[in-house]
């Protein structure tokens, strides 16, 4: 097999590290030629070190200089480029066949859409993008002729249990889509026990190592219900084809249910490089460097359905999907400034989802047109946002 140059934008995230771990494992096989980071120029800069990238990128300009200078006293030689468009050109240049979306949030869709475009290999991290720009992604993987593998665990097992990962559902004999969700730190806790969260009880996932924005998410159960809104465009699934379980476990990662009463579920230890091993050598297998699954000395699996009550996030994402059109980029930018808010200890936990209600309330749903018409609308919903919380202090 020819040797695949792996792009990882994001490279200083956990996303970004298991990508690392796993191209390390397989010289033969993978390279990683472009390195991106936000701000975390040492961090990157020993990344640079350790996997002499063709390319390395800090998307703030003003460190570029320090980048470039970390590199030089290591005696690396690499290109250096700097800013958000930098990251977007090297998606979608001569440098990788291979890019891996690991960048959070919304700062993510350009570089996103721009490999798409290009033709790449794309294995998709940041699922904001697909959120905010389903329509708009699709339609690029079609106009540059590449293919795109979904990296978020829940994701990828759904695309292992369906038949070629067939992207669209329709004749495959699907009857439903199931996402699993581990419930987060605070499964099983009342309204009235989740008042006083901190930000820090709140970041403290029981299963996964990740980011604090997404381990917020994953506790208010809004990351389960941006993963309804993605499977929706991975898969066509309509929101009545998509249901979400609690499985506290973390071991079964999705399932799909066929029509003749078949169920398959994927399976495994809690650690993304499983996902991210299966994408980047698909339709082949590497080793990942993860333990064996060992179903005897597993704890029994479990499984209940979400409370969406406590947890209306999740319940917000299906009113979204439902609304179509541009709802889930609202829903998308009005949660963002709402975790914003809450990891600096600017709005409680359980405001979080009346921040988004109240953003989806007062911005009707429209058709997603272009990028610019969805990114001023992206711009709208957290002006939105914004001034609920004003009003709200």
């Amino acid at each position: 097999m020819a040797l695949r140059n792996v792009a990882v934008l994001g490279a200083t995230g956990s996303i970004g590290g298991s990508t690392l771990d796993v191209v390390a494992r397989h010289p033969e096989r993978f390279r990683a030629t472009v390195l991106t980071a936000h701000r975390q120029v040492e961090a990157l800069a020993e990344l640079c070190v350790r996997h002499r990238p063709q390319l390395a990128v800090i998307a703030d300009p003003s460190l570029e200089a320090e980048l470039a200078r970390r590199l030089a006293a290591a005696g690396v030689r690499c290109e250096v480029a700097s800013g958000m468009e930098a990251i977007a050109a090297a998606a979608a240049g001569p440098l990788c066949d291979t890019v891996v979306a690991a960048i959070v949030g919304a700062a993510g869709l350009d570089s996103t859409l721009a490999a798409a475009r290009a033709g790449k290999r794309l294995l998709l991290a940041n699922k904001e993008s697909i959120v905010m720009a389903g329509e708009l992604l699709l339609e690029a993987l079609r106009a540059g002729g590449g293919e795109l593998i979904p990296v978020d665990s829940e994701h990828n097992a759904i695309f292992q249990c369906l038949p070629g990962g067939r992207p669209d559902l329709r004749g495959s004999g699907v009857r439903r889509l199931i996402l699993t969700a581990s419930g987060g730190p605070f499964r099983g806790r009342t309204r009235a026990q989740l008042a006083g969260v901190t930000p820090d009880q709140a970041c403290r996932h029981p299963k996964w190592s990740m980011g604090r924005k997404i381990s917020v998410d994953s506790a208010t159960l809004m990351n389960k219900g941006l993963e309804v809104i993605e499977a929706h465009h991975l898969f066509g699934a309509g929101a009545d084809a998509i249901e979400v379980l609690v499985h506290p476990q973390s071991l079964v990662h999705s399932l799909v249910e066929y029509v003749d009463g078949s169920v398959l579920a994927q399976l495994g230890n809690p650690d993304m490089r499983t996902a991210i091993a299966h994408a980047l050598a698909w339709p082949g297998r590497v080793e990942a460097g993860v333990a064996p699954l060992d179903l005897a000395a597993s704890a029994p699996l479990a499984f209940e359905p979400p409370d969406l009550a406590t947890f209306r996030c999740l319940a917000l994402a299906f009113q979204a999907l439902r609304a179509g059109g541009d709802a889930p980029a609202v829903l998308n930018a009005a949660n963002e400034v709402a975790v914003d808010a809450f990891l600096a200890g600017a709005l409680p936990f359980l405001s979080i989802a009346d921040v988004v209600e109240g953003v989806l309330a007062e911005l009707t749903a429209q058709p997603v047109v272009d990028v610019q018409t969805l990114r001023e609308r992206d711009q709208t919903a957290r002006d939105a946002a914004r001034r609920i919380l004003r009003n709200a202090c």
